[in-house]
């Protein structure tokens, strides 16, 4: 099975093509990714417009390129797959619509993608992992936890209750100063920085349920930078350090929280599996193999270039839900908002629940 992946949600213009062998483990024939980094950084944050215009102008390059270094030619292909949504609407129907065009012409399937579903089977791709899993899911808008059940069967254990955690990475660096992207640069600062110089608060730890909350250490982290200002070059680097180590500190207690959750109601974990562009960050990613240690269970991290926007998570959503006989009609609508847990797929897995008890 051979499918084209088409990526728009946000800065990433993306294709690539992943083939699923007979065997079931997938391949990644080709991925193009083209960064849109350097047309938002003037602005310290994406600005949807320009967005949606830049992938207007690459949209066709990236696809030729992409088809290109996998070999093989559109009549290969069977199935067209693209993110539908979640994410900046003009970016989504700017993918979604040039993935139509090419199903119709091609007369394909076309199979419209939940882009956060692609990060949560990225795993199966990688690592071949078994259903069921538990989902770490973090980026810039996203912070959860999901019982990964099978395809289209998701049941949300957790989220964020505010900021995201990629969110709150940005928000930090733009209150130092520190430019966009936000994640990378203050990760960059801790490391030369002192992570026990300020006291603070780790949100929702100890809790029961396995919900996030970082608006309160956002706050606190600005009021430390305000009574110290004048901020020197190493208080910046403090600071830094101190907010990855609080965060780290949360996302430990959080991920235990989730797989307590996850035993309760489904049994064991095949694997911890975390997904998104904050996976990308060491510190955490340290983590996660110390929470997978202590709790004995297997840890499943894509490698970076699959933790951010990219083709091949889709096509291999694409691929994944094509055997399943579950494609789309050219009338599938293009969504800036779509929960992974929501409607059919939230009641597939609840109906599922017992199975794993």
């Amino acid at each position: 099975m051979l499918v084209l992946g088409i990526e728009t949600t946000c800065d990433e213009t993306a294709a690539a093509v992943v083939e699923r062998k007979a065997d079931g483990t997938g391949h990644i024939r080709s991925n193009v990714v083209l960064s849109q980094v350097d047309e938002h950084a003037v602005f310290g944050g994406v600005v949807p417009e320009i967005a949606a215009r830049a992938h207007v102008e690459a949209i066709d390059v990236i696809i030729d390129e992409a088809m290109r270094e996998a070999g093989t030619s559109y009549d290969d292909l069977d199935g067209i797959a693209a993110a539908a949504g979640p994410g900046l609407i003009g970016g989504v129907i700017v993918g979604l619509t040039t993935a139509k065009a090419i199903a119709l012409v091609r007369n394909k399937p076309l199979l419209a993608i939940n882009h956060l579903e692609a990060h949560a089977l990225t795993a199966r791709l990688t690592d071949n992992t078994a259903f069921p899993y538990l989902l770490f899911l973090a980026s810039g808008g996203h912070t959860q936890l999901v019982a990964v059940l099978g395809v289209g069967e998701y049941v949300r254990l957790g989220t964020t209750q505010d900021d995201a955690i990629g969110e709150a990475f940005d928000k930090t660096a733009k209150l130092l100063g520190l430019g966009y992207p936000g994640g990378p640069q203050v990760e960059r600062q801790a490391f030369s920085g002192d992570k026990t110089r300020f006291a603070l608060p780790r949100p929702m730890q100890h809790r029961k349920e396995a919900d996030f909350s970082f608006s309160g250490l956002k706050t606190a982290l600005r009021l430390e930078a305000e009574r110290i200002a004048p901020l020197s070059p190493q208080d910046v680097a403090d600071l830094c350090a101190s907010f990855q180590e609080a965060v780290v500190d949360v996302v430990r207690d959080r991920l235990r929280a989730g797989l307590k959750l996850f035993r309760d109601r489904f049994g064991e974990p095949s694997a911890l599996v975390a997904a998104g562009g904050v996976a990308a960050n060491q510190a955490i990613r340290g983590a996660l193999t110390r929470v997978a240690m202590e709790t004995g269970t297997p840890l499943a991290v894509p490698p970076l270039k699959l933790c951010t926007d990219n083709g091949a998570m889709i096509a291999w959503a694409g691929i994944e839900r094509l055997a399943l006989g579950l494609t789309d009609t050219m009338e599938f609508a293009p969504r800036a908002r779509w929960p992974l847990d929501a409607g059919a797929a939230a009641q597939g897995a609840l109906t599922r629940t017992a199975a794993y008890k």
